[in-house]
This record gives structure tokens, sequence and C-alpha cells, in this order.
């Protein structure tokens, strides 16, 4: 397995022992799925404080910074600062709960207000900033960045069936089939050009963060809005032969394993693994290091804040 999930208090703060070079170890934060509801507040703070505390290299937000319902603008520009209450970068991708599932508010209207929110320039949040390559200028909230031997990459892809109308599913009916194409058609580009900058950079390993979870367990007919995502998933990762990592949320259920499928032999791909942070009502974080030395490359451990423990 690439990746071993295990447990700590939050009162164990190492940070990474190191990141000046690129054979060094560092560690990142990743958060998500996190303030539906006021109570809610303080437990991110929380997250934050242990975040700050462990110095990691950079935090990645996989979306979600609300419940569902309506999507008024203060919620975005709150959130903002919050992310720049963080004292390393923070990169984020958005999540269902931002633009498609919206209430009475227009989701491409809410799509678009978020991007000129978050994604100004190729600058991540956070009080140190981090350069980011972005998919402008139709999806800057697409980005890649590189730190040590590792290749990171930002991709779009949503709950809800990724904005696809899906009438088998009462909650996918209501997608947009047209802004569906055009994204996956961009994330399918992203994905591929940061296996190729990957492999061009001689990284030792490649970790994507999305929102949504892509159902890797149900047939391809059952999950349309990701079916070619996983599907260029798995030909990318059996041919770059090197640990890739998917981080993601959506289901609120922490975990890690290895369920993508070789699509020769529907056997795992060993080199591959999943990571799903935890998410509403329980506010904490994972940490994942990065070791250039290991073999593995990457291992994962919930980080857990006690005054945060849901009931």
């Amino acid at each position: 397995m690439a990746g071993v999930l295990a447990t700590r208090t939050g009162d164990d703060r190492r940070g990474a022992s190191g990141r000046g070079g690129p054979d060094e170890r560092f560690d990142v934060a990743l958060i998500g799925d996190a303030r539906y509801r006021p109570d809610e507040y303080p437990k991110f703070l929380r997250v934050r404080d242990a975040i700050n505390a462990a110095q990691v290299a950079f935090t990645v937000h996989i979306g979600d910074i609300k419940g569902g319902g309506p999507c008024a603008d203060e919620v975005y520009v709150d959130t903002l600062e919050l992310f720049d209450g963080f004292a390393s970068p923070v990169i984020y991708t958005p999540g269902d709960n931002e633009w498609t599932d919206c209430g009475d508010r227009r989701p491409t209207e809410r799509l678009g207000f978020l991007r000129r929110v978050f994604f100004p320039d190729d600058q991540s949040r956070g009080r140190q900033r981090l350069p980011l390559e972005r998919q402008r200028p139709a999806y800057p909230e697409n980005a890649r960045w590189r730190m040590g031997k590792v290749t990171f990459a930002t991709l779009h892809v949503v709950g809800s069936n990724n904005n696809l109308p899906d009438p088998s599913r009462p909650e996918g009916t209501d997608g947009d089939e047209a802004e569906y194409a055009a994204r996956n058609a961009a994330d399918l580009t992203w994905l591929a050009q940061t296996f190729e900058a990957a492999r061009t950079d001689g990284s030792v390993g490649v970790v994507f963060a999305m929102q949504a979870d892509p159902a890797f367990e149900r047939p391809a007919a059952l999950r349309p809005g990701y079916a070619d995502l996983l599907a260029a998933l798995a030909r990318e990762t059996t041919a770059f032969a090197k640990p890739v990592v998917l981080v993601h949320g959506d289901s609120h259920v922490p975990r890690v394993d290895q369920p993508l499928e070789d699509p020769a032999t529907g056997r795992a791909l060993e080199n591959f693994t999943r990571v799903e942070t935890f998410g509403s009502p329980d506010i904490q974080w994972v940490r994942a290091t990065v070791d250039p030395n290991d073999p593995k490359v990457f291992s994962f451990r919930q980080e857990l804040i006690e005054a945060n423990r849901a009931p």
C-alpha cells in the first residue's frame, strides 16, 4: 500500500523535518468539507491553529467551504480571510456547495463570482504565498506546482455528478451538460499535462486534489460524471509507474485505500492511493508526509483535535 493512515492527537504537532532541498521530506495539510454550520466556525479556527503550529509546507483545501443552500457573497469573502490567516500557503479547489448547489442562485453566475474572488492571480492564498501555474483563461481554479521532487495539481471536479445531468439520480437532474462537457475536457487536458510535466521534471510522485468522491466502486455507467476522468487517471497512472495520489472529499469519510483498477487486468493499481479528508461534522485534518527517499514517497496521518471531536 502506498500510504498508511494513522492517528494521533493534536498535541503531537511535529512539523516537517525540512523542505530546503529536493531530497528533504516535508508535510502537507489536507482539509475540506467544513463550516457547514455556525458551530463549526470555531472548530475550523482550531484546525487552522494546529496547522500553523505544525509548520507544514502548505495546505490543500478540497472544497465545500459551506453547507448547502444559498451562496451569499460574504461567505466567499469571509472564507478568503480565513485562508489568509494560515501561516503557510493555501491552495483551494471548488466544491459543489460553492456553485452547483446554491439554492436559488444561478450556478454559472456563482462560479464566475467564485473565480473572481479566489483566483485573481497566479498565487496561492495564506500569509506566505506560493507561485502557481493556472489553466488560464477559462479555468484558473486548476492549478499546478512543484515542491521538492513531487508535482501537485488541482482538478475542478465536484460532487452532484460533476454537474452532469443524470436522470437516474434525483439529485443530478439539474446539471448543465454543456458546462460539464467543457470543464471535463479542460480537466482531462490538465491531467495529461500534469503527468507530462512530472515526467519532464523527473518527479518521484504526483498528487491531484479535487472535491468529488468519484465513486470508484460503481460501474462506469453509474458514475457518468466521473467515468472519463477515472479512465484517463488509470491510463496515466499505469504509464507513469511511480506513486500517484488523489485527494478528495465529498463523502466525509476519512480513508486511505487503493480503489483504482488497472484497465488491462482489473486489479488494483499498486502505485495509486486515494486519500479522503475529514468532513462535517468531523472538523479535523490529515497530514501528508512526502519523503523522496522513501520508495513509497507518501504517508498519511489523521491529526485529531480533542475539542473538535464529534459526538
